[in-house]
């Protein structure tokens, strides 16, 4: 998934290097192996829902109400990687493997608590500069935030990471054109919430034993999502604004017997006079991916403004600043009370809302990711859509070990 965020901040990489020699040979196992690196993380947190109800605006993954009041081990993250090399031909792979509850809400999940996050096989042409293919699961291209938070400027994920899919099964390719303008495209399966699943989708997991219909298998109809991506980086000419990036982006996720959803990105980051202040600003835009019989040409919207600030040398401030609304939908994207808790909120209202994150990053041990964060949800729309109130607090501890 390529970001601003996560091109700026890459977790450590560990290197695995086994050397043997088998009756003057290369041991199979070497030969397997070279180059490979190992890599991962364990995230932890502690979540506090002060007042009354356990009703926030639903962001997913790490923060649903079963996480609160507290202690999580969201998730343990095993990545091995081949990166790819400077020959024309070169070849490698990624596999990121998720155990814990977080892992339940990747496209990839294979049983509860397990879930492949990426695997796929990277493949680069001596073409021009070089163009470089995944082919597999991978994680979304769009998007400012990565789906690993401790990454992210914020432990909790963004109202528009909420609106944005999470991952694809299919092809990838990317082209750095220049060193200021990098150009992704590619095609995936339709049904990205589900990995490997194709159009039209919607049945299949009704199959059980003895459950097979007796006529023709339904199977896919070549229905494809389609993804495109422009990223921008200033040139060392720009002086303090060098290194900053602008990205834009769509998917295209085409349906069966519907309009497909559309997903519009723009992001930027940008480096301030100010060597320890950086700023961005993330929007997101989805279409029809909540049309039904009720209610068509849905959409949703998100706009966020992040603010980070090193204080010192260990010490960092990092704060998200939200806007969100959506049409009138079936369900609701962000306001999904559980019951009992609705009161004046009517399910599937348009919504309006705005949030503030503030998070204070200090680093005491080497590796460790250790986070103090409040968030804060408003419903603009005063409809007392958290259990009765129109403000919901959530306070939230991490402790992160990368490796």
């Amino acid at each position: 998934m390529n970001s601003p965020v996560r091109r700026l901040l890459n977790p450590c990489v560990v290197a695995l290097s086994l050397c043997g020699t088998v009756v003057g040979e290369e041991s199979l196992v070497s030969s397997l192996v070279s180059g490979t690196t190992i890599a991962g993380a364990v995230d932890t947190s502690a979540q506090w829902k002060p007042g009354p109800g356990s009703t926030m605006a639903t962001r997913g993954l790490n923060t649903p109400s079963s996480h609160y009041n507290g202690f999580n081990l969201e998730f343990l993250e095993l990545r091995l990687e081949k990166p790819l090399d400077d020959a024309g031909w070169s070849s490698g792979y990624k596999v990121e493997m998720w155990y814990g509850q977080d892992a339940d809400w990747l496209p990839g999940a294979l049983a509860p608590n397990l879930a492949v996050k990426q695997a796929y096989v990277s493949l680069r042409a001596p073409v021009g500069n070089g163009l470089d293919f995944k082919v597999g699961q991978f994680d979304a291209i769009i998007g400012y935030e990565y789906l690993a938070p401790y990454v992210n400027p914020n432990f909790s994920r963004s109202l528009g990471n909420w609106i944005e899919p999470f991952s694809h099964t299919g092809a990838l390719a990317t082209y750095e054109a220049a060193s200021w303008i990098t150009l992704t495209g590619g095609a995936a399966n339709s049904a990205y919430g589900v990995m490997n699943t194709k159009q039209p989708w919607s049945y299949l997991p009704t199959y059980g034993v003895g459950q097979l219909p007796t006529g023709p298998y339904p199977k896919g109809d070549g229905i494809l999502t389609y993804m495109g991506l422009v990223t921008l980086k200033a040139p060392e000419s720009w002086g303090w604004l060098s290194g900053g990036t602008l990205t834009g982006g769509i998917v295209e996720g085409g349906a069966t017997g519907k309009q497909g959803s559309m997903n519009y990105y723009a992001g930027i980051t940008v480096p301030t006079p100010i060597p320890e202040v950086t700023v961005g600003f993330a929007y997101d835009y989805n279409a029809h991916a909540w049309d039904d019989a009720t209610f068509n040409d849905t959409w949703a919207q998100a706009l966020a403004g992040y603010a980070s600030w090193q204080i010192l040398k260990d010490l960092k401030l990092n704060v998200r600043v939200e806007y969100a609304d959506s049409s009138r939908t079936s369900a609701g994207v962000w306001i999904l009370p559980l019951p009992g808790e609705a009161d004046g909120y009517v399910v599937g209202s348009p919504e309006r809302l705005f949030a503030v994150t503030g998070t204070l990053e200090y680093a005491l041990w080497a590796n460790v990711v250790s986070r103090l964060e409040i968030l804060w949800d408003r419903d603009l729309r005063r409809d007392n859509a958290f259990n009765g109130n129109n403000n919901a607090v959530l306070l939230m501890a991490e402790i992160a070990y990368r490796f």
